[in-house]
């Protein structure tokens, strides 16, 4: 796009156009004590719940797409605006003052990673067939990249495609897939050549959930709930017109997907657990806030709190400039899981014995709903190990670790 519309005028469009589909969200804080306390990290909700989240979602997620709201730094001819990050950065500040139905991860894998790497790597009729689909939801997308072997070293992937005529047999295992047994598609990284480097023996393809072969398992995690799954492929058939990109190039369409992920706004975000404001509160409810400890505690929370919005939003007025995230990325990412934990940690010390035993009391033992989620997102999307090794090797300029793994996988020792 050339001619690029004022972005004062077009915020304003925006605007309007959130006016018309949403009300706008109660700036007022809610009582201590009124309402339902929901401190969850991950959410515990039955199958058929999940379900009606899903449709009002996908419902909202339609307007936006038809709207042209979704999408927006796609290029044109990839299905999207073709509008620089300030555009999509302005819409999710306008749409930060509204009630947006609630959203799960799948929205958010579906629109901001599948919907956006079928329309990047994908043929003209995988763009037709399934591009315009996913980003508007109108069809759902997995991600099936991680396994049991493989989380943080992704390539150590071992899930294999042999050709097979006009198609491929998979067989091999993924994990921690969220959203899997609501999903159409799954976008599956599979090693199709063991006898190179890890990083280039691999291929990326859309596979239908459906599918002969295909098992996916709940994973009960701490909390109750089982928002992620196992997903067990066992000859797997399928057609090489759903391989996206050339074979062995996987590696570069994972890489491009997963940069998605940064620049995407607005797709399906929702607030994780508690907050300062509620610890805050909290200590309040329970008159502890004189305790000098307790006060001491506070400060730091509410420090590191200021600190890592800070960073989100230097990241993200980064991007909106056209620049790369650089080491506030991973700093962001690190800060961001730390946060959850120290929140968890300084709501048990104010609660002290109420953290074991639901009393009755609001808000009281709903914080252990936060206390068993946190811990997962020291994982997620990254863990806390291989951030502080990007900020080691990439921002301080050390030493990098020794790599033993510059010959073929099938060199590579397996466990």
């Amino acid at each position: 796009m050339t001619d690029l519309p004022d972005l004062a005028q077009w915020r304003r469009q925006a605007r309007d156009w959130l006016v018309s589909v949403l009300p706008r969200k109660d700036t007022a804080r809610r009582a201590w004590g009124e309402g339902h306390p929901d401190f969850s990290v991950i959410r515990n909700l039955a199958e058929d719940e999940e379900s009606t989240l899903l449709a009002a979602a996908r419902g909202y997620q339609r307007l936006r797409y038809d709207a042209g709201y979704q999408a927006m730094t796609l290029p044109e001819e990839y299905g999207g605006r073709g509008l620089p990050s300030a555009y999509a950065l302005a819409f999710a500040e306008e749409e930060a003052a509204f009630e947006t139905p609630a959203s799960t991860e799948l929205i958010s894998v579906t629109v901001g990673l599948v919907g956006h790497a079928v329309s990047m790597f994908g043929t003209d009729g995988q763009r037709s067939a399934y591009g315009r689909a996913f980003l508007r939801t109108d069809l759902l997308a997995c991600q099936l990249f991680s396994e049991p072997g493989a989380g943080s070293d992704l390539a150590a992937l071992s899930c294999g495609a042999v050709r097979d005529g006009d198609g491929w047999i998979v067989d091999g295992q993924k994990v921690w897939t969220s959203g899997a047994q609501f999903a159409d598609y799954g976008l599956l990284l599979a090693r199709t050549d063991p006898d190179v480097v890890k990083q280039a023996g691999i291929t990326a393809f859309l596979v239908p959930m459906d599918a002969p072969g295909i098992e996916i398992r709940p994973i009960r995690q701490i909390t109750g709930g089982a928002a992620f799954s196992e997903v067990f492929f066992t000859s797997v058939r399928v057609p090489d017109e759903l391989r996206l990109g050339e074979p062995s190039e996987g590696w570069k369409v994972a890489n491009g997907t997963l940069a998605f992920e940064r620049t995407n706004s607005g797709a399906g975000t929702r607030r994780k657990g508690g907050t300062f404001e509620d610890v805050l509160e909290l200590a309040r409810s329970l008159g502890r806030t004189g305790d000098p400890i307790v006060r001491q505690r506070l400060a730091d929370l509410y420090i590191r709190t200021v600190l890592r919005r800070a960073t989100a939003d230097r990241v993200a007025r980064s991007t909106a400039a056209g620049r790369p995230p650089g080491p506030a990325a991973s700093l962001g990412k690190l800060m961001g899981s730390e946060l959850l934990t120290l929140t968890g940690d300084v709501a048990a010390e104010i609660l002290g014995g109420r953290i074991a035993a639901d009393t009755g009391e609001w808000g009281t033992f709903a914080w252990v709903e936060h206390l068993l989620g946190a811990p997962g997102y020291r994982i997620a999307g990254g863990t806390d190990q291989i951030q502080r090794n990007v900020i080691a090797e990439r921002v301080l300029g050390l030493p990098p670790e020794p790599r033993v793994d510059r010959v073929p996988f099938s060199q590579l020792p397996r466990s």
